[in-house]
């Protein structure tokens, strides 16, 4: 059985870490988020692969190729526009042959749910109870087959929301050559299921334990804690003399950690980086490849992508970091409001008691900077020297 994983969108709710990357790659523990679901789907016994690309497609096809890497087979369709779901899994109908399984590429699900899906026969759709189904694709179901599904209602019928997680036969694309567009104008799967079972066939519901959307950027915060839960001691690069690791650390090829650095786990540091010395990594962060952790610095439960510089009496917690930046000497950012309400980016309230910053790439500040709490930048920015920066700041901002 072959996998079809929708991996064509932008993410637009995911800026700014998206405008130099499809949504599916942006990293959570050192692993684009993608290559999650594949590593889970291949535990779950799926070997062939079918990935729907289209905003920046290059990036997945050149990091994943055909698969061999991971001892699994990749094929690519191409999705032009995005106009919905059911629309992306249309690309694939020439490539999946018989049944098959489908999931949403921005989405963390365990292995055994996988399985749990797989074993059903016939359309099955993935489900979760959540607390709170507000905007969310909601299920009806009765005697264990799905009745209707609702996206999106004001007043959600039931707490079961739809996973994004499918067993699909080739039946559902006579369903998808008769979905209209739904009234958010697009074509979307769940409109062709139900065009199914309101044409009488059976649509099974099964229920699953685990599901980690990612829509927004701090949602990486907590996929990056449950991803590097499970992490396993691996030192492959130098460690100095006077290098304290405790915990589940594991560092990469290449890797120099001098003299003084002190590491808690679990965490990883990626490979090529110049770490320390007298420096201080908490608990889960995630430093990519190619990065510069210097003097006196604190990083705290954060994600730095590859290729970034945080050199000199910097302190990080709680932030989300894209590639190629560089802090000047004694930046720092903040991440907890001095009545600690739950942070708020924009008018959007993240539910989050601690947040630092949302940083794209190639982001640049001057000695002194200060950055305050549920900050988002946008990428190629420039703050200068003891600028304190607060809220949205556009692309190729300066700020002096």
């Amino acid at each position: 059985m072959k996998a079809v994983i929708l991996a064509a969108g932008e993410g637009s709710r995911m800026r700014p870490l998206t405008y130099a990357r499809p949504k599916v790659m942006v990293p959570i523990a050192n692993k684009p988020i993608i290559e999650h679901l594949l590593l889970a789907a291949r535990v779950a016994g799926v070997s062939e692969f079918i990935f729907v690309v289209g905003y920046r497609d290059e990036q997945v096809r050149d990091y994943f190729d055909d698969g061999q890497r991971w001892g699994v087979t990749i094929e690519y369709c191409n999705q032009k526009r995005q106009t919905g779901t059911a629309d992306a899994l249309r690309m694939a109908e020439g490539m999946v042959g018989d049944n098959f399984l489908m999931m949403n590429g921005d989405v963390i699900f365990q292995a055994k749910d996988i399985k749990k899906v797989l074993a059903k026969g016939g359309n099955v759709l993935g489900a979760i109870e959540v607390k709170d189904p507000t905007g969310l694709g909601v299920v009806e179901v009765s005697r264990g087959k799905v009745a209707r599904i609702h996206e999106k209602a004001e007043k959600p019928p039931s707490r079961l929301a739809n996973a994004g997680l499918y067993r699909f036969t080739p039946a559902i694309f006579e369903a998808i050559s008769a979905t209209p567009k739904s009234p958010r104008g697009e074509y979307e799967i769940t409109t062709s299921l139900q065009l199914m079972i309101d044409g009488g066939a059976k649509v099974s519901c099964q229920e699953i334990g685990y599901w980690l959307p990612l829509s927004y950027p701090w949602d990486l915060l907590l996929a990056n804690e449950t991803r590097l839960a499970g992490l396993k001691k691996r030192i492959e690069g130098e460690l100095e003399e006077n290098v304290v690791v405790r915990g589940a650390v594991a560092i990469g090829k290449g890797t120099v950690v001098k003299s003084g650095a002190y590491i808690v786990g679990p965490a990883v540091i990626g490979m090529n980086c110049n770490i320390g010395p007298n420096c201080y990594i908490r608990p889960s962060t995630s430093i990519g490849d190619g990065c510069h952790i210097g003097h006196a610095v604190e990083i705290k439960n954060s994600v730095i992508m590859k290729n970034t510089a945080v050199p000199h009496h910097n302190y990080i917690g709680d932030c989300i970091i894209g590639e190629g930046c560089n802090f000047g000497a004694g930046t720092k950012v903040a991440n907890l409001r001095l009545d600690e309400a739950p942070v708020s980016v924009g008018n959007i309230n993240t539910g989050r008691r601690k947040l630092g910053a949302i940083i794209g790439d190639g982001v640049k500040t001057g000695i002194n900077a200060s950055i305050n709490v549920g900050t988002m930048i946008g990428d190629n920015t420039n703050i200068g020297p003891g600028v304190v920066v607060s809220g949205i700041i556009a692309p190729n901002s300066r700020l002096m």
